[in-house]
């Protein structure tokens, strides 16, 4: 389907514009024209993303609202940008949490605000831009421009270690990257000399080749989901990062890597995707059994939590190797909730630090009797986390464990063990901090959340209800597009 109002461009660019406008409005001085620029371009940004969805057809798996120009012709570089119902639920998403990002940082950052809530509309629009296109060169330039205003956020405004944490992010993923981009150029040359993904689909590559290209390919979006065993950036950066990096780290950079798996291992390289799938459900069931071990172990509540997204996006890359609608849309869920849930747990742990700037749990507990609306808000966040059937961290994981039982007994049995784990570590935090008595006179002085910060919670709420109850809406839209992925990838089984 062709659209020909440029819809895609004017989501992918306008964020940026704002953003740069943003920049432009200097020092501190201007600090609150800063921010009320970039709420305008954030909520703008996630206005114009709503027709995405409403004129969306869900009949069809082709390629929706596209634009295609000619980039450099002489090396057939296209700008060429469009949405399925793969990539069209994670721009919503995108456009979703950047206007609660930038309302979180709004009391809370008071140095160089322009450059903090500019770095986020930017980052914004070049995440848009790297889920719809369909070029591998702009999917390329759009995944690595990714990295710098995320690395600027933990190198700025990020706590004691930022530095160090901000340079293992960068290491990680742009070595990853590096191997996707060779991978791209054997697929140039297979192709005639063609960027155009879709065209990717329909080589036939044979299968020695293609286990190097998903090896480089496993590479770049295995560090970005992050898997066992290179997910230990992430603790990392999480740790370090200000709340609002936090938040989209784990609620959108981790989904490049998901959406790489989607887009690029299972379609262009289907032989080597069933060959290695094996391989790719132990290393995801790892992450479920053990990471969930490991997140029941930390004292800071962030690191916890850090792992705990470890853990879940375990479940995201066991579902896509199960080759069954079961799983694949099971994992797509689990991305969109992931967003919501992990989103709302940073921003619970970050109106905490605003107050007591601590992270360790052990420096909490009574909470509930200082802060209760807050406390009400967290464990509605806390139970989501640990799978409670009417959120949206069931739904997900469900038909995760619906789809391993369909493939083998013991994948569904490891993989609902982090119905027990999540249960465990997250409730035991929740414990810890929120009931008993009040632990010290910092926690007796706790005031409870403002205005600002229910607004903020209560959204992220009712997100997570309305898919956990009624999550239809966003199944619909993905349904067609992941049926005709797994009707190429199954009719390639070795």
């Amino acid at each position: 389907m062709s659209f020909e109002f440029p819809l895609l461009s004017l989501i992918i660019w306008l964020p940026i514009v704002f953003g740069v406008a943003v920049f432009a409005t200097g020092d501190d001085h201007n600090a609150q024209i800063a921010r009320w620029i970039a709420l305008a371009g954030s909520i703008l940004g996630l206005l114009i993303a709503i027709p995405l969805y409403t004129g969306f057809d869900s009949a069809t798996s082709a390629m929706q609202f596209v634009e295609n120009y000619v980039w450099f012709e002489r090396f057939n570089v296209n700008y060429h940008v469009g949405v399925d119902g793969i990539s069209m639920p994670l721009i919503l998403l995108n456009c979703f949490i950047t206007p609660l990002v930038v309302v979180a940082g709004w009391e809370v950052i008071k140095q160089r605000v322009s450059q903090y809530m500019g770095a986020f509309l930017v980052m914004s629009g070049i995440v848009n831009g790297v889920f719809s296109s369909l070029d591998a060169m702009l999917f390329y330039v759009f995944w690595e421009a990714s990295l710098i205003p995320m690395f600027l956020i933990i190198g700025i405004w990020g706590g004691p270690n930022r530095v160090y944490a901000a340079i293992k992010f960068f290491l990680y993923t742009l070595l990853g990257s590096l191997l996707m981009l060779i991978a791209f150029i054997y697929l140039y040359q297979t192709s005639g000399g063609s960027f155009s993904i879709q065209d990717y689909h329909q080589l036939e590559i044979p299968l020695t080749p293609q286990i190097l290209i998903f090896i480089a390919f496993l590479l770049a979006f295995a560090v970005k989901v992050p898997m066992w065993p290179v997910h230990t950036w992430l603790p990392d950066a999480h740790v370090e990062a200000p709340t609002g990096g936090s938040v989209v780290l784990a609620a959108i950079l981790l989904k490049l890597g998901g959406y790489g798996f989607l887009r690029f291992s299972l379609p262009i390289v289907p032989d080597a995707s069933n060959y290695l799938a094996g391989m790719m459900i132990a290393l995801s069931l790892i992450a479920v059994v053990y990471i969930g071990l490991i997140a029941l172990m930390q004292a800071d509540m962030k690191k916890l939590i850090a792992y705990s997204s470890v853990a879940h996006m375990g479940f995201v890359t066991l579902g896509f190797f199960l080759f069954n609608a079961y799983g694949v849309e099971g994992a797509m869920v689990q991305m969109i909730s992931h967003g919501f849930i992990s989103g709302a747990m940073f921003l619970c742990v970050g109106v905490l630090y605003d107050r007591l700037h601590s992270r360790q749990i052990a420096d909490y507990g009574g909470v509930v009797n200082k802060m209760p609306v807050f406390a009400a808000f967290f464990m509605l966040f806390a139970m989501a986390n640990a799978g409670l059937p009417g959120t949206s961290g069931f739904v997900g994981e469900f038909m995760v464990i619906m789809g391993s039982m369909k493939i083998n007994f013991w994948y569904a049995f490891l993989a609902a063990t982090t119905l027990i784990f999540g249960a465990a570590y997250t409730l035991w935090m929740y414990k810890r901090v929120i009931f008993g008595a009040v632990a010290s006179p910092a926690v007796e002085g706790l005031e409870d959340i403002s205005k600002r910060e229910f607004a903020l919670l209560a959204i992220l709420a009712i997100s997570v209800l309305w898919i956990g109850v009624y999550p239809y809406p966003l199944t619909e839209v993905m349904h067609a597009t992941i049926d005709h992925l797994l009707i190429h990838v199954n009719s390639s089984k070795l």
